[in-house]
């Protein structure tokens, strides 16, 4: 294992035939031409110590943990990217976007990569304070990881041409309002550059400015009364 002195991880999402290929009914328009600067960041990130998670979805053959929200469309496009399928409505990636060595891979139930997944425990565990996403699609897969990131205490950076969506107005729209809830929007290109610098980690820097605070969490008057401060509202 390299040292990862940015204590970054990249979450690749859903970047699988099914969601890529023109030929499937699940295809994401802009998704196929997003590839090339995909395997850009993330033999990128591979060079810089900087831990990748391939983070797929696949579907049972029976239904059963498909979304209800796309149950329909999947049942009528050919119960796509089943277990072990091949071919292009598979849960297959294209080249230079499967695993090697050193990579993680996770499958997710629902949207976002941390909804009933490993995916928290082992960057924890490998002491992973930022998340740099990318994938499809941005306002449903890569929009839902970001905001749960964000409630999880991890900063967030979004690689934004490695992201794709169904038109230019929906990723145009999608990326802005990650950036005005925090995450740091950036492209592969910029990416090159990327270290330890790059993102302020604020969750230390906040926990920096608590400890030599005066201030306690909840500020009241001692009474003589079992009265608590949320009883007080």
């Amino acid at each position: 294992m390299k040292e990862n002195k940015t204590k970054s991880a990249l979450i690749v999402i859903d970047m699988e035939n099914g969601f890529i290929k023109k030929e499937s009914p699940h295809c994401i328009a802009g998704a196929e031409s997003t590839i090339p600067a995909c395997v850009k960041a993330i033999e990128t990130a591979r060079k810089k110590g900087i831990p990748v998670f391939f983070v797929k979805r696949i579907y049972r053959y029976d239904g059963s943990d498909v979304e209800m929200t796309r149950y329909e469309s999947w049942k009528c496009g050919g119960r796509s990217m089943g277990p072990a399928s091949t071919g292009l409505n598979s849960a297959q990636a294209p080249e230079g976007l499967k695993p090697k060595n050193g990579d993680y891979t996770i499958i997710k139930p629902r949207w976002s990569a941390f909804f009933h997944t490993e995916l928290d425990l082992i960057l924890r565990r490998l002491q992973i304070r930022t998340v740099i996403l990318m994938g499809t699609t941005t306002p449903n897969c890569v929009r839902t990881t970001c905001y749960d990131a964000n409630s999880l205490e991890y900063n967030v950076v979004v690689l934004e041409d490695c992201c794709s969506s169904m038109t230019e107005e929906i990723q145009r729209v999608n990326i802005a309002d990650m950036g005005r809830m925090g995450a740091l929007i950036t492209n592969s290109r910029e990416f090159e550059s990327y270290d330890e610098n790059t993102v302020v980690e604020m969750s230390g820097k906040i926990y920096g400015e608590m400890e030599v605070s005066e201030y306690s969490p909840e500020e009241f008057e001692e009474l003589d009364t079992d009265m608590g401060w949320v009883d007080r509202w």
